[in-house]
């Protein structure tokens, strides 16, 4: 399909708009339900489950921003019931392929909006065909004018206003955020999200944070951050990076390569902020490349922002020691004092620690492999659609947001990867102030060789040629 990208803001709208009222409604028949004997925790285990669906199949069906908080949402469905996560898994996967692609004539159109009628003196060559499709934007292979090779990020025209009105219609939407975590700080985190979404369109600040991240790892051996050759308005133009897109790692790459690649995915988010104070906080598989040299390029840093924000290495050293020397009542100390609990909200500490216990099992090894099941096991826990659950008790603070959006999905590829590797000695190598609290714990196994692994790559690399 090829013309303008969805962005009819009644149709849009309607859809998102739906989703209360479908909620209200199912409230309202509950009431029935009651009425004739069900009981109320089947009841409402049933509202939730389909409340969960059409959320699902709504972020599915849109682009721009309700496709992002699809995929912010994508790690929901490990919880839910097959035939409920099946039809949005499905919808999800299919949003960049069939994303429409812009006419020349409108890409045309978008250039010179941002470039100028002359736009195309600035080239040697530009590909109208789009090389790559994201759900704010589409990508064009191009030549700069001193013969580096570039790739051309553009903004669909309209995508702008349109994502405004989905924020708008979230702000509505968002009690349904009590589906999962009835204890929140709707409002402050629905804010939050918004911030970020928003962020994601200044192609101004993505491209300082790229400039900022490629200065950081020029010349690394382990990372390829592509240089940024230009910013105009809504049209971004950085180095073009070949490589193997790591999804298709995920597809059929060797173990001993998923572990690498997943370690230094987590090396790439740890050192961003350790190095740099900036929190790389979209690292899916489709934002890393595999260079033939074996490095680990990234792309789109649209979704950076400054970190760690004031209190945060206090927050993650209370929080270890309470999990890795302490006890529940340490760790509801920890909770309250930060603002994951409300001052006044009874909660039931026990749970709460035994879940962070299972949760915390990859720090207490030297080494451990994370997996779909493990991962599967953390979020059916933590979300599970009970009113006996404690993280319904919970809350958020809303600054912890980018935080949480990061690391959600960075374990989530890496238990995709099955990554096995030190997680334990990654952490306090990056943040060497949680070394007392963390390696408190018996190592069992030996950690991964990073480096022997890129010299045996290099070595067999070699070999092939030779």
């Amino acid at each position: 399909m090829t013309g303008k990208p969805p962005v009819r803001s009644s149709v849009r709208n309607a859809k998102l708009a739906a989703l209360p009222v479908a909620y209200a409604g199912r409230q309202a028949a509950g009431v029935g339900k009651r009425v004739l004997g069900r009981s109320s925790s089947e009841i409402n285990r049933d509202i939730q489950l389909r409340t969960a669906q059409h959320i699902f199949e709504v972020l599915g069906e849109l682009k721009g921003c309700a496709a992002k908080l699809g995929q912010l949402l994508a790690i929901y469905g490990l919880a839910l019931p097959r035939e409920v996560a099946e039809p949005y898994t499905a919808a999800l996967g299919q949003l960049q392929d069939s994303a429409p692609a812009m006419l020349p004539a409108m890409v045309h159109a978008a250039m010179s909006e941002s470039l100028g009628s002359r736009w195309r003196e600035q080239f040697r060559e530009f590909d109208d065909r789009r090389a790559a499709a994201a759900s704010i934007g589409q990508v064009h292979r191009a030549v700069w004018h001193d013969g580096r090779r570039v790739a051309v990020k553009i903004m669909y025209p309209g995508a702008r206003s349109a994502i405004e009105g989905d924020l708008l219609q979230l702000r509505r939407i968002s009690v349904l955020a009590t589906v999962f975590l009835a204890g929140a700080d709707v409002k402050g985190v629905t804010e939050a999200i918004c911030d970020g979404v928003r962020a994601e369109l200044d192609y101004a600040a993505e491209a300082e944070h790229q400039r900022a991240f490629a200065a950081a790892y020029a010349g690394d051996p382990d990372f390829c951050v592509p240089d940024v050759v230009a910013q105009h308005g809504d049209v971004l133009i950085t180095e073009w990076l070949d490589g193997t897109p790591l999804t298709r790692v995920l597809a059929g790459g060797s173990q001993d390569e998923r572990d690498r690649l997943g370690m230094l995915m987590l090396r790439f988010v740890l050192s961003g902020w350790a190095r740099e104070g900036l929190l790389y906080a979209d690292p899916h598989p489709g934002n890393f490349r595999v260079l033939p040299d074996g490095r680990l390029g990234i792309v789109d840093f649209g979704a950076c922002c400054p970190w760690p924000p004031a209190g945060f290495d206090q927050l993650a050293l209370d929080y270890c020691t309470a999990i890795f020397k302490g006890g529940p009542r340490d760790l509801e100390l920890a909770a309250r004092r930060h603002g994951f609990v409300e001052s006044s909200r009874v909660f039931d500490i026990d749970a709460l620690f035994k879940m962070v216990m299972s949760a915390s099992e990859p720090f207490r090894r030297s080494s451990y492999r994370l997996t779909t099941p493990w991962l599967r096991t953390q979020v059916l826990r933590t979300t599970r659609l009970d009113l006996s659950n404690v993280t319904r008790q919970l809350t958020m603070p809303a600054y912890f947001t980018p935080f949480a959006r990061s690391a959600l999905t960075l374990i989530g590829t890496l238990s995709q990867l099955e990554t096995e590797g030190p997680y334990r000695d990654e952490i306090v190598r990056w943040l060497p102030m949680l070394g007392q609290a963390i390696e408190a714990t018996p190592a069992k196994s030996a950690p991964i060789d990073l480096a022997g692994m890129r010299e045996r790559r290099a070595a067999a690399t070699v070999r092939r040629i030779g």
